[in-house]
């Protein structure tokens, strides 16, 4: 059976999902996402939103509305890989080791950057690098290890971030050259230029300008954005064209061959703007009202919602936590009773002496007795945990559902020393509400 091609996408997670992201990003992926021959990651790129939001609140909602708006169009998290970039730990491990390996003049030809130095230049800024951080200049790293870490062979993008794509390129064959050939190097795939879709004022539908019609809006709103879509000044009864009206564009973008052109046949017959419009509202929200109603279910239910993406993270790191094992090894981080993973100039040699039987003995009763230890420290931590939970369910009158929701936000904004005891809570309230 021959190998399945991996295929990575990555969905920023700053606003609201629109119409243009479905046709331009969700259905494609969704689509493609079915092909046997393709093993699907598509990660939720949260630490890619800190640099350029700082609203918490903003990053926070954002990421379940995607996750919900995805798993409302279709998405098969049995199927794909679906998971949070920041539940993956080995993510940011291997971004720091990529890093120690990447030229910083690769970094200063990344066009992000570059435009913000240029920016600064044409505003007159002395400063050059005034506003830009560290996040900004060093973002085609973290890129680089969101599709190293999975060895992915594709990653689908726009043309303006094939840029990144060759970067990865150069990182891995850097890393491949100087430690390990561990890494595939990734091929970039871009889309077709008509999956752009125009806004309300003829322009592409985009939150910079603030034209876009977001997917899930109820149908009262739905039809008030419709009825703002830009359109020339033709009266009823005049023919109207369907080339360059945003309005026809985004009918024919959900609609079939046969509805297209029952459209065209009424544009050309001369139906007023206001009739064309009322038709694509009613069209768009027949086509949306079964998808807005799971969205809307998934958003009730952050718990469901979070135990798909758990799920789909211990998917990820399943392939991740072995890979940077290697890496470790690659680099001289493994444990000291581990050999170094050894490449053609080091002519395969152990950097690590055979153990003998005695030390291998005393190495395994150390295991052992260490994970003895921690056992029983994890037992006593449940303990405690669910007499805890105990008096919080007492306190409200047995409701798990409630109790869950609590511990979940708590869990979101916790410090790093809290959250595995709250990680803990949750995993019990589960338990019981699954019992």
């Amino acid at each position: 059976m021959s190998k399945k091609t991996i295929v990575l996408t990555g969905i920023t997670t700053t606003g609201t999902p629109h119409l243009g992201n479905y046709v331009g990003a969700i259905r494609p992926a969704i689509e493609a996402s079915r092909n046997p021959d393709v093993s699907s990651f598509y990660f939720l790129a949260d630490f890619h939103a800190l640099i350029k939001c700082d609203e918490p609140a903003r990053v926070y909602r954002s990421r379940q509305e995607i996750a919900a708006t995805w798993l409302a169009m279709g998405l098969d998290p049995q199927v794909a890989t679906f998971y949070r970039q920041s539940d993956i730990p080995e993510i940011t491990e291997l971004t720091w080791i990529l890093t120690c390996l990447t030229a910083k003049g690769l970094m200063n030809r990344a066009h992000a950057y570059k435009a913000s130095v240029d920016a600064n230049q044409a505003a007159g800024n002395p400063d050059l690098d005034d506003g830009i951080t560290m996040g900004l200049f060093s973002y085609p790293v973290l890129m680089a290890a969101d599709i190293l870490m999975f060895n992915a062979n594709q990653v689908p993008v726009g043309k303006d971030q094939v840029q990144h794509i060759e970067m990865a390129r150069d990182i891995a064959g850097r890393f491949n050259h100087t430690y390990a050939p561990l890494f595939t190097l990734p091929e970039a795939v871009v889309g077709e230029e008509g999956a752009v879709l125009s806004g309300l004022d003829g322009r592409k539908m985009s939150k910079s300008y603030n034209n876009t019609i977001p997917l899930f809006v109820e149908p009262d709103e739905l039809r008030k954005l419709i009825y703002q879509i830009k359109t020339d000044s033709r009266m009823p009864g005049e023919p109207k064209d369907t080339e360059g009206s945003s309005l026809f564009e985004i009918y024919s973008a959900f609609a079939d061959r046969q509805q297209r052109d029952a459209m065209a046949a009424r544009f050309a017959a001369g139906d007023g703007w206001g009739e064309l419009k009322e038709q694509l509202f009613e069209f768009l929200d027949a086509q949306l009202t079964a998808p807005r109603a799971e969205y809307k279910r998934l958003m009730a239910d952050q718990g469901y919602l979070e135990q798909i993406l758990r799920h789909g993270a211990e998917k990820a790191r399943a392939y991740a936590t072995p890979l940077m094992d290697e890496v470790r090894r690659a680099v001289g981080l493994n444990s000291f009773t581990a050999g170094l993973v050894q490449d053609d100039r080091q002519q395969g040699k152990k950097a690590d002496k055979e153990l003998t039987a005695d030390e291998q003995a005393k190495l395994d009763a150390g295991k052992a007795r260490a994970q003895e230890i921690a056992r029983q420290r994890e037992a006593e931590a449940r303990q405690q945990a669910e007499a805890e939970l105990q008096q919080l369910l007492e306190a409200r009158s047995g409701d798990l559902a409630a109790l869950a929701a609590e511990l979940l936000d708590q869990h979101e904004t916790a410090s790093k020393k809290d959250k595995k005891a709250l990680r803990l809570k949750l995993d019990i309230v589960e338990e019981w509400q699954q019992a």
